[in-house]
């Protein structure tokens, strides 16, 4: 599987584009404009399953740093900052990581 399986390319390409300079990533921004956020919890799920990069069911603040290259190879690594902010929107019971239930939350809302 793969996350063309689910979004566009050009809205991906768009999506990418948007954030190329550090600290100017925005997750909920970036679904809106990858088409994400308009898609089913079930795709929603599918990418989320794409993300989870060592399938423990998780994002952790590691994988969130490649978030971007997940979605395109030859894209930029998130700013500390940029992977912290991402984390805290996202990760509703303050674990450490991000959890399917979470990630759809968040893509969704």
């Amino acid at each position: 599987m793969s996350i063309s399986s689910v979004l566009s390319a050009d809205a991906v390409d768009n999506a990418i584009k948007d954030c190329q300079a550090p600290d100017s990533f925005s997750p909920k921004k970036f679904f809106q404009l990858c088409g994400l956020a308009k898609k089913s919890p079930q795709d929603v799920n599918k990418v989320f399953g794409i993300l989870d990069n060592d399938a423990s069911g998780f994002i952790e603040e590691e994988e969130l740093k490649f978030f971007l290259q997940r979605f395109c190879p030859g894209a930029r690594v998130l700013t500390d900052k940029e992977t912290k902010a991402f984390l805290k929107a996202a990760d509703g019971d303050s674990d450490g990581r991000i959890g399917a239930q979470e990630f759809q939350a968040l893509v969704l809302s």
